[in-house]
């Protein structure tokens, strides 16, 4: 007897066995279609946040130029700018016509027009962050320096008091101000855009001529823009209604650092050292402690009541004189 015929469910098997497996493709092409996808989607969600742009640091370096005949003299003048002297002379701490034979200056090796590229004050000071204004005085560099909640807004050359009469180093503050005063010490003397920081010893930022050292009586000599900008910029003191009490006390003045009269000035040094002039470790700790104190004063202070009068330091004291 023949065995019965099976073709046809042979047949069913393979062709349903061939629909399972097409179906299966099809899932793991779609599986892999929409792995495709997820990945690439990230990748791309990945590509869309920007890259933040770190600027490398600026390196400048500086060489000593000796001025040594009357034809390196004019070599200098035709060489730069007015622009590009005007920082030169900045750098050196003095004026144009200070500029002679056998004057030896410091020079960078890449001139830019804005002076803030050559500042010996950091960019940012986190110790000033929450002061809305600072003036910084060192004495060691020649430099004054003005910063708003510790942001480097603009630095420049002065001339401090000379040898016999210093400018006193403390935390000092904003008093009143005049467009024109004329000197206690030579009546003569006529101060453009005086500032005043240290009322009973009269002391205070004003225009004069920057000679490259120390030379003033006790004030800060600025060159004329400087002057008139922390004229405009700084805050004087708030007194009472009959002007004799100080109920709030002006922009803080930080002065500090001792200018080295044995050596060559300190720009000079920047030939063979471009970091001299920066801020030391010990005047930072002279900062810190002039901002602690600035913090102990504030904590005196409420702006919501002006009737409050505030005992004035040694220093500060109103007279008309």
């Amino acid at each position: 007897m023949k065995p019965p015929f099976k073709t046809p469910t042979l047949l069913f098997v393979f062709v349903l066995s061939i629909v399972f497996s097409t179906v299966s493709c099809e899932d793991k092409k779609s599986n892999k279609s929409e792995n495709t996808y997820e990945k690439t989607k990230q990748k791309d969600s990945i590509l869309e946040i920007p890259e933040e742009k770190v600027d490398p640091p600026l390196v400048i370096n500086y060489k000593i130029d000796s001025l040594k005949t009357s034809v390196e003299l004019d070599s200098f003048k035709n060489r730069y700018s007015e622009a590009h002297q005007n920082v030169i002379y900045a750098i050196n701490r003095i004026e144009a016509n200070k500029v002679s034979i056998g004057k030896s200056i410091v020079i960078p090796d890449t001139l830019f027009n804005d002076i803030i590229n050559y500042s010996p004050f950091p960019k940012n000071m986190e110790l000033l962050k929450d002061i809305p204004k600072t003036v910084l005085i060192s004495q060691r560099v020649q430099g004054f320096a003005l910063y708003e909640n510790g942001k480097l807004i603009k630095w420049g050359p002065l001339s401090s008091g000379k040898k016999s009469t210093p400018t006193p180093n403390g935390l000092h503050y904003g008093n009143y101000k005049a467009k024109r005063k004329i000197s206690s010490v030579d009546e003569a003397w006529i101060l453009p855009y005086y500032f005043n920081f240290m009322n009973f010893e009269g002391v205070g930022v004003h225009q004069y001529a920057l000679p490259g050292y120390p030379a003033s009586h006790a004030c800060v000599r600025l060159y004329m823009d400087d002057a008139q900008y922390i004229y405009d910029w700084a805050k004087q003191w708030e007194l009472n209604s009959n002007g004799r009490k100080v109920l709030r006390k002006g922009t803080p003045f930080m002065v500090f650092g001792t200018y080295d009269y044995e050596n060559e000035s300190p720009w000079l040094q920047l030939a063979t050292d471009r970091l001299n002039n920066n801020l030391i470790d010990e005047e930072m700790d002279t900062l810190k402690d002039y901002v602690a104190k600035y913090n102990e004063y504030i904590k005196t202070i409420d702006r919501n009541d002006l009737k409050k009068e505030l005992s004035l330091d040694e220093g500060t004291i109103v007279t008309y004189n």
